[in-house]
């Protein structure tokens, strides 16, 4: 059977039917539990290294991985979990928990793989060969500290690298209990080919789409400061991982008349220009791209007018409101369009869609428009900054629940 190259614990090539008879084996010291120690204490040691100067400073989008991975973040999510459990049933571990990351954002894997290792799982994650720089940090940090763990945790968790193996995707398939896969839509049905054990079940992320709201209104009355900051959590939720996350804003609805949103407009693109120049360069391929993705969407009719701002910086006027662009068109690209109301967005959206950054909107109306949507698209409102962080809730599942099985118990 074909090899994969063992990257956690490091091991070189191995056999993947070898692999999956390491993994499946009890630690030496008993099973792993729903919020074992042992593991509590490896990812503690992981979130301390992930927050040192030197790879915050080298790699500040893995900051917010570091407080995920917090005892005290972790603590409250196993009291969460258990508050939802109650005295009627117990909460065991999956077992075999397969996680297919995809290349574009791969350090995804971190927060689903944590998760199901809390939720006592034992794990084998596939890291795809092509892996970024970010991603091959985290690997690092993970050696570095699986070298002080407890022994249970090198027993019960794999990270593999290997190229495209149906021979190989099928065995890990085959073996697992819960499969969960991160890609587009292609590459989900792609993996879906390979069946599961009759009781082992999916659990995908497949392509998503975001969007950014903000009030004009609120954008001219907000002082300067507040500004400043905005424009500068919006580029960090586009710009990190090149605009290419699944929660990254692709558009900008600006809510409220003509009159208004177009000087907020003006002044938030004059801001965002010049800050993308000087934080976020793009080089002379991806301009490229950008101009030929911007003007074909503005040949078939879904762009009204196209403004590019350098190579950091595309505005596309949307011809419809109705119609934003769900799929990438390059980093530092964005369509433009205004609603006269919040509530106008319910025939905008989606079930593609999945994260609403928001400026300028008070609580009542968020709230209004997630009552409004009723579940037809957006699992995510978040402030401006906020995209990109992370939660036990994502697209609309409660991972940590669902990386484990209930036991229920009848005296």
């Amino acid at each position: 059977m074909s090899a994969v190259e063992l990257r956690l614990p490091a091991g070189g090539l191995a056999p993947v039917a070898e692999v999956l008879a390491q993994v499946a084996a009890e630690p030496a010291d008993g099973p792993l539990t729903v919020g074992d120690e042992r593991v509590r204490g490896f990812l503690e040691a992981v979130a301390r290294r992930l927050a040192s100067p030197g790879v915050a400073r080298t790699h500040p989008e893995l900051v917010p991985l570091g407080f995920f991975l917090r005892r005290a973040e972790v603590s409250r999510a196993l009291e969460r979990l258990h508050a939802a459990t109650g005295d009627a049933a117990l909460r065991m571990p999956r077992g075999l928990v397969l996680h297919i990351p995809p290349a574009n954002v791969d350090t995804v894997f971190v927060y689903s793989w944590a998760l199901s290792a809390l939720a006592g799982n034992h794990n084998v994650v596939r890291l795809s060969p092509r892996a970024g720089e970010a991603a091959l940090t985290v690997l690092d940090v993970l050696l570095d500290v699986l070298a002080d763990a407890h022994p249970a945790v090198a027993a019960s968790q794999r990270v593999i690298s290997y190229d495209r193996s149906d021979e190989v995707t099928a065995a890990l398939s085959a073996a697992c209990d819960l499969r969960v896969v991160w890609g587009g839509d292609a590459a989900v049905r792609a993996i879906r080919r390979h069946p599961l054990a009759p009781h082992a079940r999916d659990l995908t992320f497949p392509d998503r789409s975001s969007f950014a709201v903000i009030g004009a209104a609120a954008w001219l009355s907000a002082v300067e400061e507040a500004r400043e900051r905005a424009v500068e959590g919006f580029a960090n939720d586009a710009y990190w991982f090149g605009q290419a996350a699944c929660a990254s804003p692709r558009t900008v609805y600006w809510i409220g008349p003509p009159e208004v949103a177009r000087p907020a407009r003006d002044d938030f693109t004059a801001r965002l220009a010049e800050l993308a120049a000087r934080r976020w360069p793009v080089d002379a391929a991806m301009a490229v791209h950008k101009h030929v993705a911007a003007y074909g969407m503005a040949a078939d009719g879904g762009a009204a007018r196209v403004a590019f701002h350098g190579n950091a910086l595309a505005v596309l006027d949307l011809a419809d409101p109705a119609a934003p662009p769900r799929h990438w068109l390059g980093t530092g690209t964005f369509a433009h369009a205004r609603l006269d109301a919040l509530a106008d967005l319910t025939a905008v959206v989606r079930r593609k869609d999945q994260t609403m950054t928001h400026f300028g909107l008070t609580p009542e109306e968020l709230h209004a428009l997630a009552r409004a949507l009723a579940g037809r698209g957006v699992d995510r409102m978040v402030p401006f900054g906020a995209a990109l962080g992370f939660s036990g809730v994502w697209d609309g599942y409660d991972l940590l629940p669902e990386f484990t099985r209930l036991v229920t118990i009848t005296p």
